[in-house]
């Protein structure tokens, strides 16, 4: 069944749902985005899953029409059930979606919160037909329950769209305010009234933000363009209404709000906006991982593992055979290329500093950390020697070795290094075993002035992040960690190792490293 069939035959089941109506003329708005909007807009992203419309999606949307065409029954909350399925099944989805990806591709994950946002609609809507105390009036939870249809199902996956045509850094910021905007507008609900005033002003700054990005951007056509700037723009009015009423205003109330912000927000955005996207939907740009992974996954104690299955092995003198597959050797102080082609011949001394708002997580890791023997970073800044070996090991990539790395009979690192090429650009390639997975650090290798810079920054569709691959997935992790390395006289070197969770610094390591 193709497009234009299914949109057809949502637009009949509308259409009768309209003339055979037994409520109240206000729950069309939430009926058409139920019957329409919500399966022509999945139509548009998930085009091959056929079987998901069939089995979930059919059942799902006869039980909202029959519950617009029937007067109050018992039988409600099951028809009402099968939608919340239905919405749950789809967030799901989305779910699988990123766990496949990770924290890559904005656009991607604006349209899987998107997805998962759509149930919390579902679970509002099945409250308010299964009367559910939900602490604020029946019309009010049903309000709820229209909100997260439309500014959070399908706003987001507007956003995402948008993203797949003009991706920019201010993109990132509108697309990242869209997003927390329901999570505050949900805490202003249950705990705090002044949040639904933040929220609605984050929302105004996330909307016209939209407005410019989209003025900007280029579309297949200019009618397409239009469509979406009319879509958007219709948001740009309707929530300044919405600020107005959060601030309480009192000729600002629920019925006014009903006839014009839902009439508006249901014509002008949902339905211009559904065409206009439908016109072309744009491509995802997203692509599959291309790098190799290693095969070896972590059991209950790292260290140990690796260090008694491969003992005896042969070992390397370096991280590297020869640096001239990352850098131009000649271009680079002659310690530092020394160090990584014959790291044995090198005394290595750290200080770890935990930043403060990361201390009381890094004591709860720690105390897992050291049962694993992986990553297990100590809690003091104190100067500490680290030491250890280099081995050869076999796990599916190219000259892999192993540096285990300790501090005095404390395991610290087990790092598997290994390269790769992705469009003749050499990587380097480090797993670090976890239990039953492994953590995947894709770092590029650059000049930085007479300094090296290794960073898992990702430019230009590169190879670099940090990575956990488990099973047959790989998911893109928020980190960031970028190591600096300078020569200070020959055969010393000062190298700073900067960790970062959602561009928040959280972990620096110093070391200060001497030839033996």
């Amino acid at each position: 069944m193709n497009f234009k069939r299914i949109t057809f035959l949502h637009i009949i089941l509308f259409v009768i749902a309209v003339l055979f109506s037994v409520g109240p003329w206000y729950f069309l708005m939430l009926t058409v985005a139920q019957l329409v909007f919500v399966p022509v807009t999945l139509q548009l992203i998930l085009k091959k899953e056929k079987r998901f419309y069939y089995y979930f999606a059919i059942p799902a949307f006869l039980s909202i029409f029959i519950l617009q065409v029937t007067p109050q029954a018992k039988l409600d909350v099951i028809f009402a059930a099968i939608y919340l399925l239905f919405t749950f099944v789809v967030a799901l989805y989305g779910l699988g979606r990123f766990l496949r990806r990770g924290f890559i591709y904005l656009e991607e994950f604006a349209i899987d919160a998107g997805m998962m946002y759509l149930f919390i609609g579902g679970m509002w809507f099945f409250a308010y037909i299964a009367e559910i105390d939900t602490g604020f009036s029946p019309l009010l939870t049903w309000l709820t329950g229209i909100h997260f249809h439309y500014s959070s199902f399908l706003l987001p996956v507007f956003i995402g769209f948008l993203g797949r045509l003009y991706k920019t850094t201010g993109y990132k910021i509108v697309c990242t305010i869209i997003l927390v905007s329901p999570i505050i507008v949900a805490l202003g609900i249950t705990i705090a009234p002044w949040l639904e005033v933040v929220s609605v002003l984050l929302y105004i700054i996330g909307i016209y933000g939209l407005i410019i990005l989209t003025s900007k951007a280029t579309f297949p056509s200019s009618l397409q363009k239009t469509g979406v700037l009319v879509s958007f723009g219709s948001l740009a009015v309707t929530i300044i209404f919405s600020l107005l009423y959060a601030a309480r205003v009192n000729t600002v109330n629920i019925d006014f709000m009903l006839c014009f912000h839902g009439l508006v927000n249901c014509v002008l955005f949902a339905l211009c906006g559904i065409i206009s996207w439908a016109v072309l939907t744009p491509p995802s740009r997203e692509q599959g991982w291309r790098f190799p992974i290693s095969n070896i996954k972590g059991a209950y104690k790292i260290g140990e593992q690796i260090l008694t299955k491969h003992k005896g092995k042969q070992q390397y003198k370096g991280l590297v055979d020869d640096m001239n597959i990352y850098v131009e050797k000649d271009n680079l102080p002659s310690t530092i290329i020394d160090f990584y082609e014959n790291t044995s011949d090198y005394k290595l001394f750290s200080e770890v500093h935990w930043h403060s708002w990361f201390k009381p997580f890094a004591a709860v890791y720690r105390m897992v950390s050291k049962k694993i023997q992986q990553l297990n970073l100590p809690f003091s800044n104190k100067q500490m020697e680290m030491i250890g070996d280099i081995i050869a090991i076999e796990d599916g990539r190219v000259k892999t070795r192993a540096w285990v790395r300790k501090i005095e009979k404390d395991v610290i690192f087990v790092a598997l290094y290994s390269s790769h090429q992705t469009n003749d650009k050499s990587y380097m390639n480090i797993a670090l075993p976890l239990p039953w997975s492994s953590m995947i650090g894709i770092l590029e290798l650059q000049r930085y002035g007479e300094k090296l810079l290794l960073t898992s920054r990702r430019r230009n569709e590169s190879d670099a992040g940090i990575y956990l691959a488990f099973g047959k997935s790989i998911f893109k992790l928020p980190l960031q960690e970028q190591f600096l390395i300078e020569e200070i006289k020959e055969g010393q070197l000062l190298a700073k190792h900067q960790m970062r969770i959602f561009s928040l610094r959280f972990l620096t390591i110093n070391y200060t490293i001497y030839l033996k």
